[in-house]
């Protein structure tokens, strides 16, 4: 499961006027968004059930839009409350050369103070997996060769070990992507190391790895892909912040997060159970296995004592 665009592309759809009509503030439901994507969705719906098991009168408005169209709304007062990445304030924003993007905490701190000082948009704990592009390789070769990070891949392809990446054209020519990698852990991978295929799609990079297509032994991923253990990839963990951190977190207007105070302690244990592994799980079980989301964020909310 590729997410929806969430980088440069965000500052452009942004700039576009979106008009939502005037709401009353009080003496009506929470309304729950969601972007189109399945993840989000799929949060989204643990975020819906929790409160309605605490009695919180909710509307739910899974998979709105894109992710400008949802920032949009929670702005302008029609959502009130929706999963978001903390890596997007890079754009929200307009810092994305700042190094604070490259670590989960100081990315979470950055979005966190500068939403509630300029927006009065609450951004509570994040959970901890990162959903950003990332290099995948095949469990046997991860095991063989002893690959586990991306300093690991370093070693192994200076050392001439057996390695062919699939790829989009975005990811081997942006400068935040594969070049970002290259530049940060000190490799280059030269063309015959290379599957470079059409669009973004992510589920075909990482098919072309599980079928050892052409040599592939790799794939451009996003870190929590539902696809990833299905088809026995291994993330390689970003040790160095070549990429932004976007780690999934409630995004709360500072108006319903005052008048709901438990809303953050009841967010919490729900975040904090997904983790990178977890969120791959369960987005499996959902573009994997065809199985409906409210279903999966019922069962794993049960699985915590939740539901």
């Amino acid at each position: 499961m590729a997410p929806l665009p969430r980088r440069a592309l965000i500052r452009t759809a942004l700039a576009a006027p979106v008009a939502f009509p005037a709401r009353a503030q009080t003496g009506r439901p929470v309304v729950v968004a969601s972007k189109l994507d399945t993840e989000g969705a799929l949060i989204g719906q643990m975020m819906l059930q929790v409160l309605q098991r605490r009695g919180v009168p909710v509307q739910a408005r899974l998979q709105l839009g894109p992710t400008a169209v949802v920032r949009r709304a929670i702005l302008a007062g029609e959502v009130d409350l929706y999963p978001e990445y903390t890596g997007n304030g890079a754009f929200f924003f307009q810092m994305d050369t700042d190094p604070a993007w490259r670590r989960g905490d100081t990315a979470y701190e950055k979005v966190r103070t500068l939403d509630a000082e300029r927006n009065d948009v609450v951004w509570l704990k994040p959970a901890p997996a990162n959903n950003t592009w990332a290099i995948a390789v095949r469990a046997d070769l991860a095991g063989s060769a002893n690959l586990r990070t991306m300093e690991d891949l370093a070693r192994h392809i200076a050392a001439n070990g057996a390695f062919k990446l699939a790829a989009s054209a975005e990811f081997v020519e942006s400068p935040a992507a594969l070049p970002s990698f290259q530049r940060t852990y000190g490799f280059t991978l030269s063309p015959e190391r290379l599957l470079v295929l059409a669009g973004g799609d992510t589920a075909v990079t990482m098919r072309a790895a599980a079928e050892r297509l052409n040599g592939v032994n790799a794939a451009m991923v996003y870190g929590t892909d539902g696809a990833i253990a299905a088809l026995d990839l291994r993330v390689l963990e970003d040790t160095k912040g070549a990429q932004i951190v976007y780690e999934p977190a409630a995004c709360v207007r500072g108006a319903i997060a005052r008048a709901t105070p438990g809303l953050a302690e009841w967010m919490a244990p729900v975040f904090d159970s997904l983790s990178l592994t977890r969120l791959q799980a369960l987005n499996a079980r959902i573009v994997v296995e065809g199985r409906p989301v409210a279903e999966v964020a019922r069962e794993h909310l049960r699985g915590l004592g939740l539901a």
